[in-house]
C-alpha cells in the first residue's frame, strides 16, 4: 500500500495536465493536491456506482487521457511512447468487441462501470505495470502470431471479392446510364 501511496505522490509531482489543474485548484483553494485528488477520485468512484450517467463518464475516462497521450507520442521522436499508446489502442479495441457483444449481460452486474473504469486505469498504468502491454504480451500477441496468416489469407480473398463485385456494379450502374438503354 505504501508503495502505491508514493506513486500515487510522484504523479501528483510530474508534469500533466491532472496535476496542473490539481496546482491550480490548491493555489484557489489552499487545500493540498492530494486531498483534492483523493476527493476527485472518491467522487468519480461514487458518479460510477450511483450515478445516471456512468458509462459516458467511463468511456471518456478511456478516451480522452489516452487520446492526448497518443498525440503528444505522435508528436514526440521517441518510439517507445508511440508503441505503449498503439498498444493500448489495440486492447481497448479488443476490449470493446468483447464488451458489444456481452453489454446486454454485463450492464446487469453491479458496480460494472467502476470495474470496467478500473480496467482502462490499469491500461493505462505508466511503467513496467501497464495493463495494456501485459495483456498484449500474453493474449493478444500470441494469439496473433498463431492465427494472423489464416486472418490475411480470409482479408486477402474477402477484399478481393469486395472489389469484384463493386467493379461489377460500377460497370452495370454505366451499362444502365448509357444511351442505348435509356430508349428502352
Amino acid at each position: 500500500m505504501d508503495a502505491l501511496r508514493q506513486r500515487f505522490e510522484r504523479f501528483l509531482e510530474e508534469e500533466n495536465p491532472a496535476a496542473g489543474a490539481l496546482r491550480a485548484l490548491e493555489v484557489k483553494t489552499g487545500v493540498e493536491k492530494r486531498y483534492l485528488a483523493v476527493g476527485v477520485v472518491s467522487l468519480l468512484s461514487l458518479y460510477l456506482l450511483f450515478g445516471y450517467g456512468a458509462p459516458l463518464l467511463c468511456n471518456l475516462i478511456g478516451f480522452v487521457y489516452p487520446a492526448y497521450a497518443s498525440i503528444k507520442a505522435i508528436e514526440s521522436s521517441s518510439k517507445e511512447d508511440d508503441t505503449v499508446w498503439l498498444t493500448y489502442w489495440v486492447v481497448y479495441a479488443l476490449f470493446s468487441l468483447a464488451e458489444f457483444f456481452s453489454d446486454l449481460l454485463l450492464s446487469w452486474f453491479p458496480f460494472y462501470y467502476v470495474g470496467k473504469c478500473a480496467f482502462l486505469l490499469f491500461c493505462m498504468t505508466p511503467g513496467p505495470w501497464n495493463g495494456a502491454l501485459l495483456l498484449y504480451q500474453r493474449l493478444v500477441r500470441p494469439l496473433f502470431l498463431k492465427h494472423h496468416v489464416a486472418v490475411d489469407t480470409a482479408v486477402s480473398r474477402l477484399s478481393g471479392r469486395v472489389l469484384d463485385t463493386a467493379a461489377g456494379l460500377a460497370r452495370d450502374a454505366k451499362a444502365g446510364l448509357s444511351p442505348a438503354h435509356q430508349d428502352k
